[in-house]
């Protein structure tokens, strides 16, 4: 394939990567490309770790931080440092010929960092994980709203986001003041709140056996090196879900699942709606201040 000035050679295009659905690597990089304009500003400039399923969903997989030395050149990389001492030279997703080329590679989903590469360790994104015990989704949905409203009252502007497996994202856009350790104590303090609020029903209790039948708030994600799946990822499960951004009331529609957009219907709702996140850059607020204002 030719994107923009980019060769980008495709292997095994009839390769069979959901096998319920019968949808081939063929199918998944062509949604990529045509996706690629409205999930790019989703991507550039974060480190991703890519997650590969070489022979399909339901064989074996692999999350690769390391980029492999025949990754051609005009991919953009990043010297990520380890936890533990050492580089990772990581991708880069800068533009449609790099989101074909790792869609080549059957990497089914992109994991990307909360902070861009030029300042690692300042993320611009806050990550509230809402994980269900059980396939209910109303759960999900009230306690996206729940915390909307803390956030809200704390000064910020959350955004809400299906994730293509089982629950959805709040994601508070920042504007790198705050490193990572600020951002994650505040994050653990509204989910505190939260749970203070209602502890019926939320919890963030780490043992999967002690939340009973509450909605996990994960805030783990916002430390330095995590990842989070960016909006509009496919992901590893049957039909190829994605992860979708929502308008807030969408979360209305008694219809919604964290699975219900795919990579077969969501270019309809693209022409309807286009992204409902396309300005979060405008919307980034201080965690400075919403602790000010919170307390």
């Amino acid at each position: 394939m030719r994107i923009d000035d980019r060769e980008v050679k495709i292997s095994h295009a009839s390769k069979v990567l959901f096998p319920e659905d019968g949808i081939s690597k063929g199918e998944l990089i062509a949604y990529y490309c045509r996706v690629a304009e409205t999930m790019l500003p989703h991507l550039r400039g974060r480190p991703v770790n890519m997650l590969r399923y070489p022979d399909g969903i339901d064989g074996k997989n692999f999350y690769q931080k390391q980029a492999p030395a025949y990754f051609p050149d005009w991919i953009h990389y990043s010297e990520v440092p380890k936890k533990e001492g050492g580089v990772n030279r990581q991708v880069v997703c800068d533009d449609a010929a790099t989101l074909v080329y790792l869609a080549n590679q059957a990497c089914i989903t992109p994991h990307v960092f909360l902070s861009r590469a030029d300042k690692l360790y300042t993320p611009d994104r806050m990550i509230f994980d809402l994980d269900p015990r059980g396939d209910d989704f109303a759960p999900v949905v009230r306690g996206a709203k729940a915390l909307s409203e803390l956030l809200r009252e704390a000064g910020l502007t959350p955004f809400v986001m299906t994730t293509g497996s089982r629950g959805l994202h709040v994601t508070v856009p920042l504007p790198r003041i705050a490193d990572f350790a600020e951002v994650r104590d505040f994050a653990q303090a509204i989910a505190a709140v939260l749970v203070q609020r209602d502890p019926e029903r939320y919890t963030t209790e780490m043992s999967i056996g002690k939340r009973g039948n509450r909605l996990f708030i994960d805030t783990l994600r916002n430390s330095y090196a995590a990842t989070a799946v960016p909006p509009y990822a496919v992901r590893p499960h049957p039909g190829a879900p994605v992860a979708a951004p929502l308008s807030w009331d969408e979360l209305d529609d008694r219809k919604l699942t964290s699975r219900r957009y795919t990579i077969r219907n969501l270019f309809d709702r693209l022409d309807r709606i286009g992204d409902p996140w396309a300005d979060i850059e405008r919307h980034a607020g201080r965690i400075s201040t919403a602790r000010r204002q919170a307390a």
